[in-house]
């Protein structure tokens, strides 16, 4: 059995929660901005290669995802397009990219 096999399980819920067709609940995003929390903590290889524009901007999205979940308190609502765009620019850098446009 693989000592680390999380990448998988989180792109695969990244991809499922950036999936339009998706219905965004609260507890999805507090996942997410949870996840990218700890990578950023723990200094993620992945992040070091980022040009500190895009880990600025990568930040900035960040914050403003977090900012939209706490103004919408019973769930995403009508800024999921929004938030989603937030999260999809938050989380640029931190899980391999796929062949996936």
């Amino acid at each position: 059995m693989a000592l680390h096999h999380e990448p998988l399980p989180a792109r695969s819920r990244f991809d499922r929660m950036l999936s339009t067709d998706y219905p965004l609940c609260r507890e999805d995003v507090i996942w997410m901005l949870e996840y990218m929390k700890k990578k950023m903590a723990d200094e993620a290889p992945l992040l070091a290669s980022l040009p500190q524009p895009q880990l600025l901007q990568s930040f900035q999205s960040f914050a403003e995802a977090a900012t939209i979940l706490i103004k919408q308190r019973s769930g995403c609502g009508p800024e999921a397009d929004r938030l989603r765009s937030c999260l999809l620019a938050a989380a640029d850098g931190l899980l391999p990219r796929t062949d996936k446009p």
